[in-house]
């Protein structure tokens, strides 16, 4: 061992030793605030299930290949860094004596091989992902880039970090080869040939250079020790884990979609018959009363803003962005963590868990941080100001779009249950249709009475449960379908092509009432299980005796398709849905429906979010359309289908106005009259509402229609239906 060794080998074993005590320090901290979150032992099941469903989603990438260019540079990258971690060991071998390697597999010309090709791609990789953010960056003053709000300083000294570990890697490989210290074939290793070729023949090159690759990199580890919160570097660790406790593993997208998460407290679902708002959380007020598994969350997000680029309220000019909230919520987590630490919090009552003396050697920023409450105004000190909170559509674009499952729309609600249920505090919009749910059954506040009305004058009998005992289908109206004159009409399309088909179907009428939507997503759990059981025992007593395959109800709302189908469940509720338009799509298929005319073309179809993104349907009510339109295509919006931009009605926001920014729903009609359609077809009745309305604004009602895609289907299956007028109802059979 040289001079130059004794000094490389000194100086690596110097900064590695505080490197790695740092590191121990900053993974202990955050094992520890984690830990302060509520229990969620629903997290431990189908280990199976979650370990396969990490493995697809990091080594296959399947949630940032998504976005093409950046998910396949990103993947190049993330491979680098975990294998070529390797070679960074290797450098340790290589500060000591120049023709250093790793033992056993270092000689390998496969290994050489692998870590050129993994280094070559590498290097491309992370050029690409540099010059993304740079060409993204925020623009000042108010910029609405999807890095708007992240820490930009970290995300490029991460990616100057990778790049000169490459590098140097490289220039390593190079010494090697001009010394004659290198094993591998030109073949195996082409680009570090082409190096050593250009490089002189000095020997203390190699291990200098191993030094710098080794003070890049622990550099690299003691700043992000020093920064628990810089999620840009930390999900490198914190993604596995992260995915691997998503909420549902078997779920094909985004683990907090379709249904939300129940209302719990200390890790079980709230009881509201024995619930007390002394003894048991109603929501969340405080950071620590997110589950472990929220705390991962927030810790875990990497500020790339795919969430805020997809976000309607984001792209309107709300206040809310998915990425900056949690960012928020992250922050204040960790800066109130010493006082949490230390014994620190409220009591369900409000009081003080905390002695004097517990508090006394706590630092004064981590209680002034604990005083601040969750949900307020900046000149109250709030973490997240209630626009934020009331800005929200629950469309779950973020949670869509989030590479390593952050559950935005479930922390959202939580969040909300809180200022509903214990605050009484929400847009008062929102309290006419929470008090119309309660006293009517629906958001409206219509009579009971009026329920059936949609079926006067259809020509043919619509028979109700009770009446008639064999029925494959139980047609679930929903309140929009049955009060909401837009609505109806679609109510009137199903109903009669249904008939037409020869579907033996039956409706519930009066005994129908709301599903509890908009009630749940605003945060009224209560008025939700309200409706939810006292539909469940509806529904169970009209499927009395069948098993589940064969208890079968079709949806026209996708809001109640996704609660019928996938919520009431929690409550006892076992039911097999379909929405109206995977039916029609069946009927169609087998002949049943038979489109004899085509429909005019020029149409586009928008995909409501709560059928499409959250419950994954999307060919169906194409292919409704497509054998509508005899054979002419299909317009597509540029954002579509799992991209689909909201129609602004999500998450109760059809019962609240907006009041800030640009409406979501003109933003949306601009888009669809871009593409030169004609009609846009939906396929919910809010979408319907939302689109009639922003067309309306826009001043275009007589050259734009907005209409459900049954509705399209009969014009052509039955095309006597009276042409000239956009919304006439259909003829009877």
């Amino acid at each position: 061992m040289g001079s130059v060794q004794i000094v490389t080998t000194i100086l690596a074993a110097a900064i590695t030793a505080v490197a790695v005590g740092l590191a121990v320090r900053a993974v202990m901290k955050m094992v520890a605030v984690i830990r302060l979150g509520q229990p969620a032992p629903e997290r431990f099941a189908d280990k199976g299930a979650r370990t396969k469903k990490m493995l697809v989603e990091t080594v296959g990438h399947t949630r940032m290949l998504k976005w093409s260019v950046v998910g396949a540079a990103h993947w190049f990258v993330m491979v680098a860094f975990i294998v070529l971690s390797l070679l960074v060991l290797e450098a340790y071998f290589e500060v000591v004596t120049p023709g250093g390697e790793l033992p056993i597999i270092g000689p390998w010309t496969v290994f050489g091989l692998a870590t050129e090709i993994i280094g070559v791609f590498g290097l491309v990789g992370i050029l690409v992902l540099m010059a993304i953010r740079l060409g993204n960056r925020p623009t000042r003053p108010a910029g609405r880039s999807r890095f708007t709000g992240s820490t930009m300083w970290q995300g490029y000294f991460v990616e100057w970090v990778v790049l000169l570990v490459l590098i140097f890697g490289f220039l390593i490989r190079g010494f090697k080869v001009a010394t004659d210290h290198f094993e591998y074939p030109v073949w195996a290793a082409p680009v570090s040939h082409a190096l050593g070729n250009a490089l002189p023949a000095w020997e203390a090159g190699v291990s200098v250079a191993a030094l710098i690759k080794i003070v890049i990199s622990m550099s690299w580890l003691i700043v992000i020790s020093l920064n628990v919160t810089m999620g840009v570097a930390w999900h490198r660790f914190l993604a596995f884990p992260n995915i691997f406790f998503k909420r549902e593993p078997e779920k094909p997208a985004g683990s907090g979609l379709g249904a939300l998460r129940p209302m719990m407290s200390d890790g079980k679902p709230l009881d509201f018959e024995e619930a007390d708002p002394e003894k048991d959380q109603f929501g969340v007020a405080q950071v620590e009363q997110f589950t472990w598994k929220g705390l991962l969350d927030f810790s875990t997000c990497t500020e790339c803003g795919r969430c805020q680029s997809q976000c309607p309220a984001w792209n309107t000019g709300k206040p809310l962005s998915p990425k900056l909230l949690v960012l928020s919520l992250r922050d204040h987590a960790y800066a109130k963590a010493p006082y949490l630490l230390a014994g620190g919090g409220k009591d369900l009552t409000g009081e003080e868990k905390a002695t004097e003396e517990q508090l006394a050697n706590v630092d004064v920023l981590a209680l002034a941080e604990a005083d601040r409450p969750l949900i307020g105004t900046a000149a109250e000190g709030g973490i997240i100001d209630p626009e934020v909170l009331w800005s929200c559509t629950t469309c779950g674009a973020c949670v869509e779009q989030c590479p390593v499952d952050i559950e935005h729309v479930d922390h959202i609600v939580d969040m909300r249950r809180y200022q509903v249920l214990i605050e009484s505090s929400f847009p008062s919009e929102a309290g006419v249709m929470l008090r119309n749910l309660e006293n009517k059954g629906n958001p409206w506040g219509a009579p009971q009475n009026t329920r059936e009305d949609w079926t006067k004058g259809l020509g043919f009998e619509v028979p109700r449960v009770g009446e008639v005992e064999d029925f494959e289908y139980l047609f679930w109206v929903g309140c929009a379908g049955a009060f909401e004159d837009r609505a109806k009409k679609t109510t009137r399309a199903v109903a009669t092509l249904l008939h037409e088909a020869g579907v033996s179907f039956a409706i519930l009428g009066e005994g129908e009432t709301c599903t509890g939507d908009p009630a749940r997503r605003i945060g009224n759990e209560f008025v939700f299980q309200m409706l939810a059981q006292q539909n469940v025992e509806t529904l169970n007593e009209a499927f009395e005796g069948r098993e589940k395959s064969k208890r079968k109800i079709v949806a026209t709302c996708p809001h109640c398709f996704n609660t019928l189908g996938n919520e009431y469940g929690q409550l006892g509720g076992e039911f097999e849905v379909v929405h109206h338009t995977q039916l029609l799509a069946h009927l169609v298929a087998t002949g049943k429906l038979t489109p004899v005319q085509p429909v005019d073309g020029g149409l586009t179809y928008h995909d409501p979010c709560y059928l499409g993104r959250h419950n994954r349907v999307f060919t169906p009510p194409r292919e409704v359309l497509a054998s509508a339109l005899g054979g002419a295509e299909i317009t597509e919006m540029p954002r579509n289908s799992e991209r689909s931009f909201c129609c602004g009605a999500g998450g109760a926001r059809m019962w609240m106005e907006e009041k800030i920014g640009k409406r979501i729903n003109v933003d949306r009609v601009e888009e669809a009259m871009s593409t030169g359609a004609k009609t846009i077809a939906v396929g919910c009745p809010f979408c319907s509402t939302m689109l009639t309305d922003g067309v309306n604004g826009k001043g275009a009602g007589e050259q734009v229609e907005v209409v459900d895609v049954a509705s399209v289907l009969l014009r052509s299956v039955k095309p006597e239906t009276p042409a000239g007028d956009k919304e006439a109802e259909p003829v009877a059979g």
